[in-house]
């Protein structure tokens, strides 16, 4: 007669020893291996404990519409210029050009937050006159916004481009044009006017901050280390674990083994 399996379940049995045995020093030192071992890996493996943190944001910047140009015309010193400041085109005299502008901000990728400007510039010049170089300063808002430049200040040196940049150097939070990729095309017709077309886009900003032992940044600590434990944490639980099997199984270290079972109902 044939026989096959109906049914099977996994026996249960315990281990038991009195408090002063080996089985006893045994198991403290395996559950300190288990729990505290782990922590000293991940520790030791750096970046257990998070100094800095960063997060990606779309900064919301508006273009002011309050630009200075400075257009030198010579290599000695003459130039032309303008600006959206009226104290500061009243000092310009015959310096001062009106130029044509168009301006236009874009939001490329439909996230409602602006993050392109076409700037383009028509600067009326002389026959005589050619631009050696350009300095054009542009100003943009974040939502807090406090303006570097003075409109209302009837001295020139408000409105001096290097005042103007080491005001700005000293603020905690600047923007800068990065990867600038200028293209000069040299001669224009002599009743032609100087042009000057920029595109600037407004880049996903990422933001650093520190974290400190208090408040919200103590548990964003916390929840990026634990995770770093618990993944080495499970690790020494499977190691441990079938060490624990082998030497009680076996009886490496004696111990009193009790079968658990169900008594049976009559």
């Amino acid at each position: 007669m044939a026989f096959y399996e109906v049914f099977s379940h996994p026996a249960l049995i315990r281990y038991k020893t009195s408090v002063c045995t080996k089985a006893t020093v045994f198991l403290v030192v395996v559950l300190c291996l288990t729990y505290i071992a782990p922590l000293l890996v991940a520790y030791r493996s750096q970046g257990f404990w998070m100094k800095r943190s960063t997060y990606e944001e779309q900064p919301v910047v508006r273009f002011q519409y309050q630009a200075l140009l400075v257009a030198a015309t010579s290599s000695v010193g003459d130039y032309v210029a303008w600006s959206t400041f009226p104290h500061l085109n009243n000092m310009l005299g015959a310096n001062l050009r009106i130029p044509a502008i168009s301006v236009r901000e874009e939001d490329q990728n439909q996230d409602g937050k602006l993050d392109l400007l076409i700037f383009q510039l028509q600067l009326p010049l002389k026959p005589e006159e050619q631009v050696y170089n350009v300095q054009l300063l542009l100003t943009f808002s974040y939502q807090l916004f406090v303006s570097v430049i003075d409109g209302s200040s009837p001295f020139a040196s408000a409105y001096d481009l290097d005042n103007i940049i080491r005001s700005y150097q000293n603020r905690n939070l600047t923007t800068i044009l990065s990867c600038p990729m200028p293209v000069w095309t040299v001669g224009r017709a002599a009743d032609s006017p100087f042009e000057l077309n920029a595109e600037i886009h407004y880049p996903l900003e990422v933001i650093r901050y520190p974290l400190i032992n208090a408040g919200k940044c103590f548990w964003e600590t916390i929840k990026f280390a634990w995770i770093q434990y618990v993944s080495v944490l499970l690790i020494f639980l499977w190691v441990f674990e079938r060490i624990q099997r082998f030497v009680f199984q076996n009886q490496v270290l004696t111990t009193v083994p009790i079968p658990v079972g169900k008594p049976h109902l009559s």
